[in-house]
């Protein structure tokens, strides 16, 4: 099991940009996909993006495409999630997750608040 340490929230105004880091522990980081969830108040937890174990494939919701960044610096053992061009909208906790080859997300952080003014 990978552990998961999320930092990097804060408070921005619209338009802003915040960059969230996730640090993980265990010599398994590089084989996991790692991705990014986010629950707003009162709203379910959704995903917001996702990068393969390389990095060299990733996958976001429709409603950051364009705006948001996911990375990874396996020697690291870190995922980023550069947020531009942030919107009221974007405001949430923030989890990451990771996942093991074949498998689903099982991994998860405690979550970092991100809170958009406009």
């Amino acid at each position: 099991q990978v552990q998961l340490v999320e930092s990097g929230g804060g408070l921005v105004q619209a338009g802003g940009s915040l960059r969230l880091s996730c640090a993980a522990s265990g010599r398994t980081f590089s084989s996991y996909a790692m991705g990014w969830f986010r629950q707003a108040p009162g709203k379910e937890r959704e995903f917001v993006a996702q990068i393969n174990w390389s990095g060299d494939s990733t996958y976001y919701t429709d409603s950051v495409k364009g705006r948001f960044t996911i990375s990874r610096d396996n020697a690291k053992n870190t995922v980023y999630l550069q947020m531009n061009s942030l919107k009221p909208e974007d405001t949430a906790v923030y989890y990451c997750a990771a996942g093991p080859p074949g498998h689903a997300f099982g991994s998860w952080g405690q979550g970092t608040q991100v809170t958009v003014s406009s």
